[in-house]
């Protein structure tokens, strides 16, 4: 007679092929694939974050030790300093006119492909090329000599009766050129509309087409409400892009931000100081007020959503 071994009530059976293994161990192993995020998290972005808290604080040349001044960097920012609020205005101007239009032609490009019954791939492969040279300095440069004097943008307009000159040279329009980059560049959420669009019933248009609903009618009463959650994606990865920008108004005005700083974009005003200053401790201050704005526009945003964003599943409540 053989004696067999019994389990008590309520515990849980021996793991297949052994004992299962602890829990601390299996959290050990959990950070040993976590550690290279985690280190790289910590070496390249929370410890040059903390600097440059600490930096904004100071007065740093990035040659001699970095001197405790407080708050003087932000106080001189905001009351003394006329040109940083010139750079806030250009990149609010720059913002309300690039964002809004990049979107709109991505949205428009996105419905036109989504009819398109041979080729797709090829014309969206096509439209979201820009999207990855237009970032690039050598496309900044290209830009920059279509829109100067003696351009093509300046020969076309003269060809047709309107003498407007190099726009990079024309404090009214410099601006305009540099967002006109940015809109071009209007792939990567095109992509995105594409897909949302490609998720909304057909059915939905069909019996809006049965009851007489014309094409503009559909578009605001069914596209729109539909893809509101994608174009509220859209807007807030713009919207932060937009107030980094960078690259064509560097390359537009050859780092000066001129005409008449009429592209001088916070970035760009940032890099002037830090590095063409050698005012280290006042560019870290003046990055950590652009945190704190693109933090405040994007929670506003998020807040905002609850009024026109509208997901299915929250019975036309809007977002939650």
């Amino acid at each position: 007679m053989t004696a067999t071994a019994t389990r008590p009530q309520g515990a849980a059976p021996p793991a297949a092929g052994g004992k299962r293994a602890p829990k601390r161990e299996r959290q050990g192993a959990a950070w040993v694939f976590l550690s290279p995020w985690v280190l790289g998290a910590a070496v390249l972005t929370l410890l040059p974050m903390a600097v440059s808290l600490y930096l904004s604080f100071t007065d740093y040349d990035m040659f001699d030790a970095p001197q405790w001044i407080g708050f003087r960097n932000y106080t001189q920012m905001f009351t003394e300093d006329p040109r940083y609020w010139r750079s806030v205005i250009t990149t609010l101007t720059y913002v309300v006119i690039a964002v809004p239009l990049q979107l709109a032609m991505a949205l428009a490009v996105a419905i036109a492909l989504k009819s398109v019954k041979r080729g797709k791939g090829f014309y969206r492969s096509a439209f979201y090329a820009p999207s990855l040279l237009g970032a690039s300095m050598s496309i900044a440069l290209v830009w920059r000599a279509i829109f100067n004097d003696g351009g093509s943008v300046d020969n076309l307009l003269s060809g047709m009766g309107i003498d407007i000159g190099g726009w990079i040279n024309k404090p009214g329009w410099a601006i305009l050129s540099v967002a006109l980059l940015t809109i071009w560049q209007f792939g990567a959420p095109m992509v995105i509309f594409l897909a949302g669009l490609q998720q909304i019933p057909v059915e939905l248009y069909e019996a809006a087409a049965v009851d007489g609903a014309t094409w503009w009618r559909q578009f605001r009463s069914i596209t729109i409400p539909m893809l509101s959650p994608v174009l509220f994606f859209n807007l807030v990865l713009q919207m932060i892009q937009a107030f980094q920008v960078f690259t064509p108004a560097f390359a537009v005005s050859a780092g000066k931000g001129g005409p008449a700083d009429s592209t001088l974009v916070y970035t760009l005003y940032l890099y002037d100081r830090g590095f063409t200053a050698s005012h280290m401790g006042y560019a870290s201050a003046m990055a950590w007020v652009l945190l704190l704005a693109i933090g405040v526009v994007t929670a506003v945003l998020f807040r905002t959503s609850r009024a026109w964003v509208f997901y299915a599943n929250d019975n036309n409540e809007g977002a939650r």
